[in-house]
């Protein structure tokens, strides 16, 4: 019996011992050395598989393009026409927006009351969207206007974006007159192949300072606009 209990003590002191061994990795297959980190574990360095606490303070930055909108004279619609009328105004401006949006590969990101936020990743569908939806406005009691801008910015909380770009582009949409577009440094050749530069002016922006060479972006001339079956403007 005393070498049976003396056996079976010298097995569990062996076993903890096992326990109290940190093993090594082994090298991959490949011949490359794993990377090991404070937990003993392999990380893996791709974008977007780092540990937790290297992205803890780290917001990515992403390349968007955006393009505000919004319904000229709104306030004034609701005093003459009423409520129920401005109602149906502002469904046929999102149907609209929508149809244009999807067909054009654009996100609708946000309605802003009588206006909505567009983002793109791509700047060409972005400005292609909102010339679209503002020219299909053209001649109408309610005249659309709006900016567009692309860079880099903050994606805050997977749905929202920081940076210069989104304000800049919010800045050319409230400068902007009935039917126009706004923008800064767009080359012919970064244009939809129907659209054209109109002309320019100097803007002085809120809280952006003074912007020369404000490019006013439309459509050719004799470019004309098929109907569309889902919705259409409101008549004057």
């Amino acid at each position: 019996m005393a070498r049976l209990v003396s056996r079976v003590s010298s097995i569990g002191d062996e076993m903890i011992e096992r326990l109290r061994i940190v093993p090594t990795p082994t090298a991959p297959a490949n011949g490359k050395s794993a990377v090991v980190g404070d937990t003993g574990t392999a990380s893996n360095h791709h974008s977007g598989m780092e540990d937790p606490r290297e992205l803890a303070d780290a917001i990515p930055l992403v390349e968007r393009a955006f393009a505000f909108v919004d319904l000229c004279g709104f306030t004034g619609f609701i005093a003459t026409h009423g409520e129920y009328a401005a109602i149906d105004a502002l469904k046929a401006f999102r149907t609209l927006t929508r149809e244009i949006a999807t067909r054009r590969g654009v996100l609708v990101a946000k309605w802003l009351g009588d206006g909505a936020m567009l983002v793109g990743v791509d700047v060409g569908p972005a400005i292609a969207a909102a010339a679209e939806l503002i020219a299909r406005y053209d001649d109408q009691h309610l005249a659309l206007r709006g900016g567009i801008a692309h860079g880099s910015v903050l994606l805050f909380e997977g749905d929202d974006y920081i940076g210069r770009p989104a304000n800049l582009a919010a800045r050319f949409c409230d400068s902007a007159r009935p039917g126009e577009l706004l923008a800064v440094g767009y080359p012919a050749d970064a244009l939809p192949a129907w659209m054209q530069v109109l002309g320019t002016r100097d803007l002085t922006l809120r809280g952006l300072g003074k912007i020369r060479h404000v490019q006013r972006l439309g459509l050719l001339p004799g470019v004309e606009l098929p109907e569309m079956s889902s919705a259409s403007p409101p008549e004057s």
